[in-house]
């Protein structure tokens, strides 16, 4: 969540923040209500456990009526002491509830708006023109088939609408994105690391993601256990409650995870195919660093996750996300769209946040400063993920309906430079 001394210090800047989220910004208002009210009762918590303690002393020292008479005080303050102490509690309870429905502060420069209110940083790589070269373009789903490397028909028998089988050489293809993805990561110095999938609420509340997003994840009531949607959760929750030592620069880690969502709102949107399914694989970078060195290691996010775009030899764009679309965790976040031929637009294909000290205030993940403890800052940047699938397909189809292999993915493929069609 935010840092409450800013709220107190500067609360028109979280109301502007709000406001270029597109979310209420009389909730802040709220906070600083409930805050009040919580360090009021803490106060007048404070006042009478010190008298409670200080007549425990006179108790000890008193005799006959006197006793008497402090023991009977005594017993009042107990339960009065009691009283504040859950007035307190409750009162804390509330304000951290309202705090944390606030979203993170939007870094300067982010535009405002919502999803269709992002702006182009920039273009690279270059579009085929697939007419030119006398080639009908295909769908990734038609060319899949024709490969026989994915099974939609099976996915909807055995697990309904939006699940899918990835056979022989499309189960190959995933595994070599997948692959590619996490040695780029590790050559880039990160840990690799295969996460749990399922994560306790504490921790899914703790990454942002039970919001106003919460009916995008599955839930298992009787374990009050979450499926997650990206490993960037585990890799939040791994060092909760812990004090790192960032002396030698960030700690990056590499999750590898099956991921989940349900999907909900999209009815209608990208139903064919695999593109916006319920679950698919992802590798995804993570990073705990320094508050300052934060925007520094979201751009390296960045370019790492351009490289392989490039490696891929996939059209793309950059776009800076609108503060209404960054999510609650986001202070900033960059996504690559690759060039979806069939559909003849943008498809994002990944995306990189840099969540600043948002998720580690509410894990309460630290490091040792000049004067005391401070939360440290998250970044996450997904590097492989089986959408890419769709891009890879897309773009490099040819007229028989073969597809060509990018030089990065072949050792991955037993040297295999095409993919053909099965007859």
């Amino acid at each position: 969540m935010i840092d409450l001394k800013l709220l107190r210090a500067q609360p028109d800047v979280v109301r502007e923040s709000q406001r270029s989220r597109g979310d209420d910004p009389s909730v802040v208002d709220q906070v600083l209500e409930a805050d009040a009210a919580n360090r009021a009762a803490l106060k007048d918590f404070e006042v009478a456990r010190a008298e409670q303690k200080a007549i425990g002393k006179d108790v000890a020292r008193a005799q006959g009526e006197e006793k008497q008479a402090l023991l009977a005080r005594t017993k009042d303050l107990s339960s009065r002491v009691k009283e504040l102490q859950a007035t307190a509690d409750a009162a804390s309870a509330r304000a951290v509830e309202l705090a944390r429905s606030l979203g993170n502060l939007p870094e300067p420069g982010v535009p405002a708006g919502g999803a269709d209110d992002f702006v182009v940083l920039r273009h690279e790589g270059t579009v085929r023109d697939l007419a030119a070269e006398g080639i009908a373009v295909k769908d990734h789903l038609e060319i899949g088939e024709g490969l026989k490397a994915i099974d939609m028909e099976r996915g909807a028998k055995v697990s309904g609408a939006r699940f899918y089988f990835l056979t022989g050489i499309g189960a190959r293809l995933e595994l070599a994105v997948l692959n590619a993805a996490m040695q780029t990561a590790i050559d880039a110095g990160f840990s690799p690391m295969i996460t749990p999938t399922l994560v306790r609420p504490e921790v899914m509340a703790g990454t942002g993601f039970l919001g106003k997003h919460a009916d995008e994840i599955y839930r298992l009531e009787r374990d009050d256990l979450y499926l997650t949607g990206t490993s960037e959760v585990a890799l939040a929750g791994y060092h909760t409650d812990e004090i790192l030592d960032l002396e030698d620069g960030p700690l990056r880690y590499a999750g590898w995870s099956a991921c989940y969502r349900r999907e909900a709102g999209s009815a209608g949107r990208d139903t064919r195919g695999i593109i916006r399914v319920h679950q698919f694989h992802k590798v995804e970078m993570f990073a705990y660093c320094r508050p300052a060195d934060a925007a520094a290691e979201h751009a390296r996010f960045l370019e790492i996750e351009e490289r392989m775009l490039q490696a891929l030899e996939l059209p793309y764009r950059v776009i800076d996300t609108a503060a209404g679309d960054l999510g609650s965790s986001a202070a900033r976040k960059f996504d690559c769209e690759a060039w979806l031929p069939s559909q003849e637009r943008w498809m994002e294909v990944t995306s990189t946040s840099n969540c600043t000290t948002y998720q580690a205030r509410r894990l309460a993940i630290r490091e040792r400063g000049e004067s005391g403890t401070e939360p440290v800052a998250t970044v996450n940047g997904t590097i492989g993920t089986t959408r890419w699938l769709v891009a890879l397909l897309e773009n490099h189809q040819q007229a028989d309906g073969s597809v060509r292999v990018p030089e990065l993915l072949r050792p991955y493929l037993g040297g295999l430079e095409v993919l053909e069609p099965v007859r």
